[in-house]
């Protein structure tokens, strides 16, 4: 069963490389990244460790002397667990373990376990349940050993290492009984789907923490959870709007994230169905984030892996009231970067050049509202008259927040 989030808070460090395929600035940023992920799932972070290398060692990830000055910085300071920025292997998680004797975690099991607290329906914990038991299978031999009697905490929730001797034909057996769960959901889910009827579909994409929550709840006056932490919505949900007289079925999903475990990608298929199946994506981004367009790029990579990029997009660049710059003195001659380029120069290079329409807004201020509306009725009202060109009842846009209505998709 999936333990409730505990309040504690654990000691951790972090663990991360310099590769030819990842630089330092690059590294810089997914350890920030890293640290969101573990702080949300209930971590104090101590220390970062870092280390250059042309690539990750095969054996325990890091050098031999990396992984003897973590060992001995974490035995000094009674650290509990440690995480790495990237997926280990059976191999090194289990060298590394036995190296260092502290629980060992890796950027999967951490997204992993944060899923297994947000899970709030039977589905959602269904599915985060099947990808623990997939990325647990491989790495079930002594894995945590010398922590059998210390029961709980990050990363051993959900189906966890809690008996060292579990069976691998239990634990397959189990994989195949929740695919066998997750297929009778999947078509009921599909009947749902069909059942709307021709209703324009419309679904919030993004990265994770961008503000879709905040967005939905703006847009069809609901109360969709929200709040600033990674996965904070993982269950979708749908609400029917109406902007001006044109109603629109909108969906809210899973935000994604770099490295995406493969495991999670699989399990939440019926998930990602809802952006499949979309007439219309709003692809929200946070302007105010520095690598923003790296989001962009990992959301349309992952868009791509599931047949959705080629289908109409609108682009929300959301959390302008959190954006700045630094504005770069003339006579600085070192390059440019993101931090010195403006909202309006933004505006500029998104609404003129990206082949999708654009926008600028802040959700939570609710500030360029009408002309994101507007966009939204223009975009749903191309779909609607493709569908129906003989239809006709004749839509009026009108901006009344108050003739605007929405309610909840059962």
């Amino acid at each position: 069963m999936l333990e409730k989030k505990q309040h504690s808070y654990e000691k951790a460090v972090l663990v991360g490389v310099v590769t030819q395929n990842q630089d330092a600035d690059k590294l810089q940023e997914y350890m920030d990244e890293l640290e969101f992920l573990a702080l949300t799932a209930g971590a104090t972070i101590d220390r970062r460790f870092t280390q250059n290398l042309t690539q990750p060692d095969s054996k325990t990830f890091v050098g031999s002397g990396k992984a003897q000055e973590i060992k001995e910085y974490v035995k000094e300071n009674e650290i509990g667990t440690i995480i790495f920025d990237d997926e280990l292997s059976p191999s090194q998680l289990k060298n590394l373990e036995k190296e260092i004797e502290v629980k060992i975690l890796d950027r999967t099991n951490l997204i992993l376990d944060i899923f297994a607290q947000r899970a709030q329906t039977s589905y959602a914990r269904t599915q985060v349940e099947l990808a623990q038991y997939q990325y647990l299978l491989p790495r079930l031999s002594k894995m945590w050993s010398h922590l059998d009697k210390q029961k709980g905490g990050i990363g051993m929730r959900g189906p966890g290492e809690t008996e060292i001797e579990t069976d691998r034909r239990i634990i397959r057996d189990r994989i195949s009984l929740l695919k066998d769960k997750l297929k009778v959901i999947d078509k009921q889910m599909a009947t749902q789907r069909n059942n709307r009827g021709k209703v324009v579909r419309v679904a919030l994409v993004g990265y994770t923490n961008v503000g879709k929550s905040t967005l939905m709840n703006a847009i069809s006056k609901s109360d969709v959870f929200a709040e600033n932490k990674l996965f904070a919505t993982l269950d979708t949900t749908v609400r029917k709007v109406v902007i001006g007289n044109l109603p629109f079925l909108l969906t809210d999903t899973v935000g994604f994230i770099r490295k995406l475990p493969t495991q999670l990608v699989e399990s939440f298929k019926s998930t990602l169905d809802e952006v499949r199946e979309a007439d219309l994506l709003i692809h929200v981004v946070d302007i105010s984030h520095e690598s923003f367009e790296d989001h962009i790029e990992s959301v349309n990579q992952i868009l791509m892996e599931i047949n959705a990029h080629q289908k109409p997009m609108i682009m929300v660049f959301n959390k302008i009231d959190d954006f700045s710059y630094e504005k770069k003195d003339e006579d600085d001659l070192t390059p440019g970067s993101n931090k010195n380029v403006s909202l309006e120069e933004w505006k500029r290079t998104w609404m003129n050049k990206s082949k999708h329409p654009a926008v600028f807004i802040s959700a939570l201020k609710k500030e360029n509202f009408p002309e994101m509306k507007r966009l939204i009725y223009d975009e749903v009202m191309k779909i609607h008259i493709s569908r129906f060109p003989y239809n006709d009842f004749l839509f009026e846009y009108f901006d009344n927040d108050e003739d605007d209505a929405s309610e909840k998709e059962d």
